[in-house]
């Protein structure tokens, strides 16, 4: 048997094209692209991430029900998932695991605007960590939301059953109870982590 063959054969994290993509060209690249979700760096290089894992993807889907039945209750704005890719005011392209938009960001927003990636800052985003991610490149994306300009986020782990908040001109708290409650753009929102934390066991 060829060695060579042995040797899995991993996609690149990161590509750097030049002339880099124009912002049509990368969502045009991003919605053909079957096998990887595409972000972009502000400085314009391409980030590759895998498809989640089961039980990220079991997690992924809970944050969005229970953020989901929320907005029922007051449909205001829209939430989104993870499919979601949005144009920043820094000129990187972020996908969060869940995000919510309220009614006045969206307010002059077209139908044609609104069925491509948006371009504006969430007012709320969540972030799930997988057993992939490195805790410092999230945290690093934690940073560049809340420099965007959104007012509130959510980086869950739940491996240490822990929940990081940032906000603006704030250092992030680290929550480690049964629920989280949202504030600001999502006040009234409570996450129920134990049915988080379920989808991992």
């Amino acid at each position: 048997m060829n060695a060579f063959l042995e040797i899995p054969v991993l996609p690149p994290r990161s590509i750097v094209l030049s002339p880099p993509l124009n912002d049509d060209e990368f969502e045009r690249m991003s919605m053909q692209c079957d096998n990887a979700s595409l972000e972009r760096s502000k400085e314009g290089a391409i980030l590759v991430n895998a498809p989640a894992g089961g039980m990220t993807s079991d997690g992924n889907a809970e944050i969005i029900r229970q953020l989901r039945n929320w907005w029922i209750q007051q449909r205001r704005g829209r939430t989104f998932d993870s499919n979601c890719g949005f144009f920043l005011p820094d000129g990187s392209v972020l996908s969060p695991d869940a995000a919510y938009v309220t009614a006045e960001q969206l307010s002059g927003l077209t139908r044609s605007q609104l069925a491509r990636f948006p371009r504006l800052a969430p007012a709320f985003v969540i972030e799930l960590l997988s057993a992939s991610d490195r805790l410092a490149e999230a945290t690093e994306k934690m940073d560049a939301w809340i420099a965007n300009g959104v007012e509130l986020a959510w980086l869950i782990d739940p491996y240490a059953k822990q929940v990081r908040i940032y906000r603006p001109s704030a250092d992030p708290v680290i929550e480690s109870g049964n629920s989280v409650a949202g504030f600001g753009p999502v006040q009234g929102f409570v996450l129920d982590l134990e049915e988080v934390w379920r989808c991992f066991e």
